[in-house]
């Protein structure tokens, strides 16, 4: 409500779109008119395609979130690089093409080696969006909390922090 003139995104809580696209599509109603966003981001890639779908056709723009998912990054062995493997790549491939064809306008892929950016952006018509994907994608995101270190100890390996305000902001309260 903040920022009229901005697209923002909201990105649906873990847990709430999972069960069924059913599930997915009432929760999507209740954060749109809640936050008045204009479209919603979920992870995952070809098994929640049809997820991505039904709320696609509910009326609701969605943004695909693979590569790392911090909501499951726990299942993917950490915060750690994805699609490293040529096993890897084929899948984040067949995930980008599902979320693509499901509907998708665009997709989010989080630390991945640049030549899997590169390979994706080639190969889907829909706009990437890059954390930590390398130079090649449509798009450089970077999150704020991220450059200012305000995780304390954890950074990832792409990005520059500007400031350690973790230990200000503990400091103060």
């Amino acid at each position: 409500k903040g920022a009229p003139d901005t697209f923002i995104v909201g990105d649906m809580p873990f847990g709430s779109y999972n069960e069924s696209p059913q599930q997915a599509i009432a929760n999507v109603n209740r954060l749109v008119k809640a936050t008045l966003c204009d479209c919603v981001k979920l992870e995952g890639g070809a098994e929640i395609a049809e997820t991505v779908r039904s709320v696609v056709v509910s009326g609701t723009p969605v943004m695909g979130h693979i590569g790392l998912t911090p909501q499951t990054a726990v299942s993917l062995g950490g915060f750690k690089m994805q699609g490293g493997t040529p096993e890897g790549a084929k899948k984040l491939l067949d995930d980008a093409l599902a979320l693509e064809a499901a509907g998708a306008f665009a997709i989010v892929v989080e630390c991945v080696p640049s030549v899997v950016g590169k390979f994706l952006t080639e190969r889907v018509k829909v706009p990437i969006l890059g954390i930590g994907a390398g130079p090649h994608v449509d798009c450089q995101v970077l999150v704020i909390q991220d450059m200012l270190g305000m995780y304390g100890d954890f950074k990832p390996k792409f990005v520059k922090q500007f400031a350690q305000l973790r230990q200000e902001m503990v400091r103060a309260l």
